[in-house]
């Protein structure tokens, strides 16, 4: 059964270990159908899945318009949503013969724009409850501010909490791509929650050294997506077209991968297994959000995640020089 895990600083908010990831709601390279990804709804649900995480950029807003529906006659005290600021969608019906430029299969009908601004917030998130449906949200997320810190730190943040405060959101935070920046956030600002994307995995653990110590001294819950790294580590055997970072994986990267697959595999684990757990054992760490398009999917995620990992797993990756630090217990 999935385990629940409550945010050190808003214990009212509690994540399910396992989340699903609706990035692929919002046709991510390739399109599904509407049923397919309620299916995914569906059969998380009965895992006991109740964290689900979309945001407008995800298909132009494709996403949440998918998740709010496939969750539409669920009891609303039960599961917790996150959704995501600074992409404001504007209407380009002039482009809609086109695709979408950014990796969506759906028509360009809107561009995004940057807007980390009080008001921009304030617009994304009723523009946000107007796709899903909702009342509220869970947890409102920055979405890859990167290139705006000043304005996300001095006008989105404190937007966010007023509503907070006004209880149209319950926790706020930032999501990335780094985590550099995270652990800034988590020094300077009021967040209860980060997203990680991609920077504590079995390949990468650069968030070991800034992120994730400063986030467990100062209470705030760190949710890592991004645990495959893009493909890469959610095959037994990575194939050599494997994508990394949502590129062509290199080929170094690929080998090394094997390696540690290789080396799981003397124990009986996979290396989908091995790179949810590994994630899992630091203490910081709340929540794990894997993205799926359907219900096998979410079927693979659940039993991968219930799969016992021995701890000699880590020694061994240490010893052969496969993992730069071993995870915290």
């Amino acid at each position: 059964m999935v385990r629940t895990l409550a945010l050190p600083r808003r214990p009212a908010v509690r994540l399910t270990e396992l989340a699903l990831g609706a990035s692929q709601a919002g046709n991510l390279y390739r399109a599904i159908t509407n049923e397919e990804f309620a299916s995914a709804v569906d059969t998380a649900w009965d895992a006991g899945v109740r964290y689900y995480d979309t945001a407008p950029h995800y298909g132009l807003g494709l996403s949440e318009r998918r998740l709010g529906a496939a969750l539409r006659h669920r009891p609303r005290d039960e599961y917790v949503v996150s959704t995501k600021v600074g992409r404001l969608l504007v209407p380009t019906p002039e482009d809609a013969y086109r695709r979408d430029p950014e990796g969506f299969d759906v028509p360009a009908s809107h561009r995004r724009v940057w807007d980390f601004s009080r008001d921009g917030v304030r617009r994304s998130i009723e523009a946000s409850l107007e796709r899903t449906g909702l009342d509220r949200f869970d947890v409102v997320y920055l979405h890859d501010p990167d290139d705006h810190w000043e304005q996300a730190a001095t006008e989105a943040i404190p937007a966010l909490v007023e509503l907070r405060d006004q209880g149209v959101v319950r926790a706020i935070g930032a999501g990335m791509n780094q985590s550099a920046m995270l652990a800034r956030f988590v020094r300077e600002t009021d967040v209860d929650v980060v997203m990680c994307a991609g920077r504590y995995t079995l390949l990468e653990q650069g968030a070991a050294d800034d992120l994730l110590p400063v986030a467990a001294n100062r209470r705030v819950g760190v949710v890592i997506a991004g645990v495959y790294n893009s493909g890469l580590l959610s095959r037994d055997r990575p194939p050599d077209e494997a994508r990394y970072d949502y590129r062509q994986a290199p080929p170094e990267l690929v080998e090394r991968a094997r390696r540690i697959a290789a080396l799981c595999g003397t124990y009986g684990v996979t290396l989908p297994q091995a790179a949810l757990a590994f994630v899992r054992r630091h203490p910081a760490v709340v929540s794990t959000v894997v993205g799926v398009r359907d219900g096998s999917q979410v079927t693979d995620a659940v039993r991968r995640s219930e799969a016992a990992v021995p701890d000699e797993v880590w020694d061994a990756l240490v010893a052969a020089g496969l993992l730069a630090a071993p995870p915290s217990g």
